[in-house]
């Protein structure tokens, strides 16, 4: 978990610019009627320049849109298609965000700046284009959480509060409004690619392989793997890497992302878009978060299954310009990919020093102890840690693996605590209605604060897979 990160110097880069002919649409901001900061992330907004900036500017670019220097001359509203909940749906695209600037980070990223609740676009059809505040304090908390166990997330910059009245069938209203600024490693979609294949846009569907390609680099497919050096097998290749990577984050956070459709799955491998999420209560595969997902198609324990079909749907939009066998070739790479990078992550949870083999072998180990311990799963890891597991049936075979094996310095103090840090739903509820009745933040920034001390604890997480060093990419 990195701590607070040392200045860095602001650095503009808009490659968007060169493809958004075919890919987006110029947009304007809502004009709103009031403009509060209510949160602002200093330490993400120190990796990229924009620390500097004082709340009166903060406002100005981030409540009322005026461009960053030297970035996009004005916002744009990407386009794209999706399948949602397995149906197919071309009457998509950005419909209460769009696309504000690109900079480059300090550590060489490409990074965008992406918007949720700031006005009706041409894709917004019945909506408003508004979010509510608590849509907005819930984004917070779950980026921040999954930032701090490890998900390769999004990052919320910066929250600025409204002042419109807004009126939601599936919540109390009128409720306040906002407008949230996301801080993201690309907005390239499953679905971008969908649109442009089902348009018959051959030519920009490989312009845009191309630009996948530069702007988020990935190491090469295996030796073997037939097709190789074709750019869209290629990039299928690195998706597949990094959306494996994705879905053993979420099981080793035991984090619901809830609505794991086609147009919410990044190219770059990066979880975003966080509407009826959750946090597991306990190690319940069949757990959804959304009220409406009635199938549980997108259950706790489906999710990896979900987005390999993801990545199916991909290799089927890149069928256009791409022979099928290195697609397939790539696409059954997934399940491997998958067990051994949740055989990573449960091994940084526990804080074991272990090679990928002993990782594969833990996955095992780890669901068995969790199903049987009956703990939350933040509880688990916790009591893991610190040898209080209960010495019976599958958790003293893990205890006895963990005793056995090389363990990272647990010296930091969040581990002589009795009680794990978590996010359940009555907590977020709580933070919440002490801002909805009382305006009161301090739970919220009190919350945030721990979160990051949690992170501290962990150290640092596994790179995201599926791409190349950041020092290669500047």
């Amino acid at each position: 978990m990195p701590g607070e990160p040392q200045q860095s110097s602001y650095h503009p880069e808009t490659p968007m610019l060169a493809i958004a002919d075919w890919l987006a649409d110029p947009v304007a901001a809502a004009q709103f009627p009031q403009h509060r900061l209510r949160f602002r992330n200093d330490r993400a907004a120190g990796q990229t320049g924009l620390r500097t900036l004082d709340d009166e500017a903060w406002i100005e670019h981030f409540g009322q849109f005026r461009p960053l220097p030297g970035n996009l001359p004005q916002p744009l509203a990407l386009r794209y298609h999706g399948h949602q909940f397995g149906s197919y749906n071309p009457d998509l695209g950005d419909g209460r965000g769009f696309l504000f600037a690109q900079l480059r980070a300090d550590d060489g990223r490409l990074l965008d700046l992406g918007t949720k609740g700031s006005g009706q676009t041409p894709y917004s059809r019945q909506g408003d284009g508004r979010l509510t505040l608590k849509g907005a304090v819930r984004e917070i908390l779950a980026t921040e959480t999954l930032e701090a166990l490890g998900v390769h997330t999004s990052r919320t910059l910066s929250v600025i509060e409204t002042g419109e009245q807004l009126h939601r069938a599936d919540e109390p209203s009128p409720a306040r409004s906002a407008v949230l600024v996301r801080l993201s490693h690309g907005h390239i979609r499953v679905g971008s690619f969908q649109r442009l294949a089902a348009m018959g846009e051959d030519d920009h569907l490989r312009a845009l392989v191309d630009y996948a390609l530069v702007y988020y680099p990935g190491p090469p497919p295996p030796p073997d793997a037939p097709g190789r050096n074709q750019a869209p097998a290629r990039l299928l290749h690195q998706v597949v890497e990094r959306l494996a990577d994705l879905a053993a984050s979420y099981i080793s956070a035991g984090f619901v992302h809830g609505v794991l459709n086609t147009d919410n799955m990044n190219i770059s491998g990066e979880s975003f878009d966080y509407g009826p999420w959750r946090f597991l209560p306990h190690w319940e595969p069949g757990f959804t978060a959304a009220y409406f997902d009635h199938h549980g198609l997108y259950a706790f324990g489906r999710q990896a299954e979900a987005i390999k079909w993801n990545c199916a749907q991909l290799a089927i939009a890149l069928r256009r310009i791409c022979p099928a066998e290195p697609l397939i070739a790539a696409v059954e790479r997934y399940d491997a990919l998958f067990t051994l990078a949740l055989g990573r992550r449960y091994a940084w949870r526990l804080g074991l020093k272990v090679d990928d083999t002993a990782a594969s072998l833990l996955v095992r180990q780890v669901e068995d102890a969790l199903t049987s311990a009956g703990l939350q799963p933040d509880s688990f890891f916790h009591a893991a840690r610190t040898g209080n597991l209960p010495q019976d049936g599958h958790c003293k075979t893990l205890a006895a693996t963990l005793a056995a094996s090389e363990r990272a310095a647990d010296d930091h103090p969040y581990w002589s605590g009795d009680t794990a840090q978590s996010m359940q739903i009555d907590e977020v509820e709580a933070i919440w209605s002490a801002i909805d009745r009382e305006d009161d933040w301090t739970r919220l920034h009190d919350k945030i604060a721990t979160i990051r001390n949690m992170g501290a604890a962990h150290g640092a997480p596994p790179l995201p897979a599926g791409h190349l060093p950041a020092a290669a990419q500047l």
